[in-house]
């Protein structure tokens, strides 16, 4: 074992006085005795973490049951709902930073294998990256969604804030009456109730074949989750013995898996960054279209919040993801899991248990997957969760409206300068343009909160998991890297139309590179990471790969 070094060879020995003033005992030293890290990313900021360190000790626990001797660390996080719109041009960088954090610790401290203790959106993928990358026995166990808070037979929940900010917005409710709602949201501990990105990513996270069965949706609060976090610990001691590594199971038949069960149930847009990056630290090649290709094929059969009613409560008490699993088995492709059985298994065995909240193939909500790419003349690539888009709005043609901030876009539909029709325009939002490519939740639920029905946004930014409507993001390439979409002015008329997966400016190839030789790119105050993140991607596309500028 890695640790081996540690424990035995004379020149080591101050190293094992160092370990056991930290608290280990000298029979944690004998060969048999795998060292676990545990990456504990509790703080007491994100809801879905404040439960981390009670479920970090049963990992723990488990660990120590099994023959294992655990090594805890902290992981930091960043809770995206606090940081939209005042701040989070950090949130992204913070991915590649948790899985250097990893990486760190694991080396540094020679250890066999380690557990990943996570939840939310940049937390779960950094990891994910991390098992990728160092290729050492890993497992994850992420921590749970929240409840939704049911008053009077209706879902409340603290995302729902970004749209009564549009209701004020927009004239629709005083700002009296939204601050009343603030308690009806408040709902306690777990990832956001929806099928958001840290959801996304947890049940990406077990489709993997990275988490135990049924940890996607277990809740946060349901005692059930406890056990997992034990069976978690002793999980990784059986992987270190039997050496299973992640790039056993973070195959390309896995990633394929991971992303037809998104498109499947409709998840969070973020995924398309996230996965392709999961997989390029595993050695498997992801690309933008596979996404459109594989959601061409796969029917949407979940309703989840932000696209319908459902929450993930809701899912768990369905069957879990092993139900879904088994509505899409004969598209499923046989990879190997943490659990010590294949994927293919466990979908055979699911069992579906409400038929209206994960829908048969033949009573699908829609034809295809949740998410649709769109090219054209503005963009390479662009990404929209069509599932979340009204018939209406399947295809649409307007004016541009365009903005550099969200707050002046804010204030723009709050002097109602923003009429049905139009097409917003937030360029300079990208990995290099904010840079840090922050998610637009507040415009985009504050356009619908604000009752617009026919308004379009398009960004080469991203999206919240939360954000449903006829949204573009990250239309690639950026306009801080000179795409298209920086040459856009007031007035030009922009082409959605989503069945054909097209994404069109009126405007001749002559004119747009006219107007990119004159463009300027907003000056923007940056933090030192701010602008080393802004230096990586100057000349790479938002999945990191260089292209020609």
């Amino acid at each position: 074992m890695r640790s081996d070094i540690l424990k035995q060879d004379i020149e080591t020995l101050p190293h094992r006085a160092l370990l056991m003033s930290a608290g280990l005992k000298e029979e944690d030293f004998e060969l048999d005795k795998p060292f676990i890290g545990v990456a504990n990313s509790y703080n007491n900021i994100i809801p879905g973490h404040i439960l981390l360190n009670e479920l970090t000790q049963e990992v723990k626990r488990g660990i120590r049951d099994a023959g294992g001797v655990p090594l805890e660390w902290g992981v930091p996080g960043v809770c995206d709902g606090v940081a939209m719109f005042v701040e989070m041009r950090l949130s992204l960088p913070s991915r590649e930073h948790i899985a250097d954090n990893i990486e760190i610790m694991t080396v540094s401290h020679s250890l066999d294998g380690w557990v990943g203790v996570t939840n939310c959106d940049k937390i779960t993928p950094g990891m994910l990256m991390a098992a990728g990358r160092l290729n050492i026995p890993a497992i994850m166990l992420t921590g749970g969604p929240m409840k939704a808070n049911v008053v009077d037979g209706q879902k409340h929940h603290p995302i729902e804030g970004f749209g009564v900010v549009g209701q004020v917005k927009g004239g629709a409710m005083t700002k009296e009456e939204a601050t009343k709602m603030l308690p009806l949201m408040v709902c306690g501990a777990g990832s956001c109730v929806g099928l958001f990105t840290a959801n996304t990513m947890a049940v990406a996270t077990e489709v993997l074949g990275m988490s135990l069965t049924k940890c996607a949706t277990t809740l946060a609060i349901d005692p059930l989750k406890k056990k997992q976090a034990y069976e978690t610990g002793r999980r990784i001691v059986a992987l270190v013995k039997a050496d299973v590594k992640p790039k056993d199971i973070m195959t390309q038949n896995a990633f394929e898996n991971a992303i037809r069960v998104d498109m499947a149930m409709g998840g969070s847009t973020n995924a398309v960054l996230h996965i392709p990056a999961i997989a390029k630290e595993a050695g498997v090649d992801i690309t933008v279209d596979m996404f459109d290709e594989i959601a061409r094929e796969t029917p949407n059969l979940c309703k989840i919040i932000p696209a319908g009613t459902h929450e993930m409560a809701d899912i768990d008490l369905a069957g879990s993801i092993s139900a879904v699993l088994n509505r899409l088995k004969d598209m499923i492709k046989d990879s190997a899991t943490v659990n010590g059985r294949s994927i293919s298994a466990i979908a055979e065995e699911g069992n579906v248990l409400d038929d209206d909240v994960i829908r048969t193939l033949d009573n699908a909500h829609f034809s295809e997957g949740g998410i649709a790419v769109l090219k054209g003349n503005i963009a390479h690539s662009s990404i929209i969760k069509q599932t979340a888009v009204g018939n209406e709005m399947m295809s649409h043609s307007g004016p541009a409206k365009v903005f550099y901030t969200e707050k002046d876009l804010l204030i723009a539909i709050e002097a109602k300068k923003i009429v049905e029709g139009d097409v917003i325009v937030l360029p300079y939002q990208g990995p290099a343009g904010a840079p840090g490519m922050p998610e637009m939740l507040t415009p985009t639920d504050a356009i619908m909160g604000a009752g617009y029905k026919k308004v379009a946004l398009i960004t080469d930014g991203r999206f919240s998991g939360g954000t449903s409507g006829p949204c573009v993001g990250h239309v690639e390439m950026e306009a801080y890297n000179g795409g298209a979409i920086g040459a856009i002015k007031d007035g030009d008329i922009v082409e959605i139309d989503i069945p054909n997966r097209k994404l069109n400016v009126k405007l001749s190839d002559a004119e747009i590179e006219a107007r990119l030789k004159n463009v300027k790119a907003p000056e923007r105050k940056l933090t030192p990471l701010m602008v080393s993140y802004r230096e990586k991607f100057t000349g790479s596309n938002c999945y990191g790969d260089k292209v020609e500028v």
